[in-house]
């Protein structure tokens, strides 16, 4: 059995891992963490039927030599010290913070505002994007759990970024349960503001995700860098990712060459759902699970030689999103199976 802890547990993200690896057919949670819950029980916290006792960072730094590997669900900027510590006593990292996701501290800084304390690190985190970095996930030791909207934007156009279909420009619109803004209590969360709502935010050239987007899109790439153009927008829904995804290919692209580049690059994901041609992603095709559905549209299918498509992917922010990720990458990094406890 693996032997697991989670360093901020409370939080949405936090009580999903509890969930998944209480449920886990090979891993134990040894203990959880809190900041302001040290002390109670997990369930007079949540709503919960596990009475997983509460306890300090401090105390878990004490305890690192009872797990195996540690989950980070810490806000960025927190987990800097607790990844150093705990990985200075062997134990696995996986850190769903954005605190080891880019590569440099100048993007770090530029991206973050923060300065990063644990540069001899970066190079040793693996982005866990798994169907992406599947092969270094297996011995990677330290992991950076992808943000949530890069998972479905990321995943939405890897494929044509690989191939050098993407062009110079993408146009991404992007929407997000309210669960994605954390547990805080903040106005614009509140059920009167966000019901019967919806609201852009950090629109242009400003949300922080637009630097995963431009790792792994870029990164992957052959055609040099593209530019992309993010609005994401909060939904009055409590979880769930809808990204739609403006793309013009090549010419000469037929849509037939694309839904075969996304089954070949695909192909035996388990953790993907292509949707066939005249059907679009939804909410509802990924909510409470793991999967990244992924629907493919030319924008005037009556014209073969259209250039535009458009891209739809959506997931559970909280699951392939987060925690279920989490777990995918856990499963890899142990040399498990990698549905273990997703399915």
């Amino acid at each position: 059995m693996i032997k697991a802890g989670i360093a901020g547990a409370t939080g949405y993200t936090g009580i999903e891992l509890v969930q998944l690896l209480h449920r886990h057919p090979q891993a134990v949670l040894q203990w959880i963490t809190s900041v302001n819950s040290a002390g109670k029980p997990l369930s007079e916290v949540h709503a919960a039927p596990w009475n997983y006792p509460l306890i300090t960072l401090e105390a878990a730094y004490a305890r690192a030599a009872e797990v195996d590997v540690v989950f980070l669900c810490l806000p960025h900027g927190q987990s800097i010290e607790a990844a150093r510590t705990f990985a200075a006593a062997g134990i696995a990292v996986i850190d769903l913070s954005a605190d080891f996701r880019l590569p440099s501290v100048d993007a770090y800084r530029r991206w973050y505002g923060l300065e990063h304390t644990a540069p001899e690190l970066l190079p040793s985190f693996v982005y866990g994007l798994c169907e992406v970095n599947r092969e270094k996930l297996r011995t990677a030791r330290l992991i950076a759990v992808p943000g949530c909207y890069p998972t479905t934007v990321n995943l939405g156009l890897y494929p044509l970024a690989k191939a050098g279909w993407l062009g110079d420009r993408v146009i991404i619109d992007s929407k997000s349960g309210v669960s994605g803004a954390g547990r805080t209590a903040k106005q614009p969360y509140m059920f009167v503001e966000a019901n019967e709502n919806m609201t852009p935010y950090a629109i242009g050239h400003r949300h922080r995700h637009i630097a995963e987007m431009e790792l792994v899109l870029n990164g992957a790439s052959p055609g040099g860098a593209c530019r992309f153009t993010f609005s994401p927008h909060l939904l009055p829904a409590s979880r769930g990712i809808l990204s739609t995804m403006y793309v013009r290919a090549p010419a000469g692209v037929t849509e037939t060459q694309i839904r075969d580049l996304y089954a070949a690059t695909y192909a035996g994901e388990p953790f993907i759902h292509l949707l066939p041609a005249g059907q679009q992603a939804t909410l509802r095709h990924t909510v409470h699970s793991n999967r990244c559905a992924i629907s493919i549209t030319a924008d005037d299918p009556d014209d073969p030689s259209c250039r535009d498509f458009i891209i739809v992917a959506t997931e559970d922010n909280l699951l392939k999103g987060a925690s279920g990720q989490a777990v995918q990458c856990m499963n890899l990094a142990f040399g498990l199976d990698e549905i273990a406890g997703l399915i």
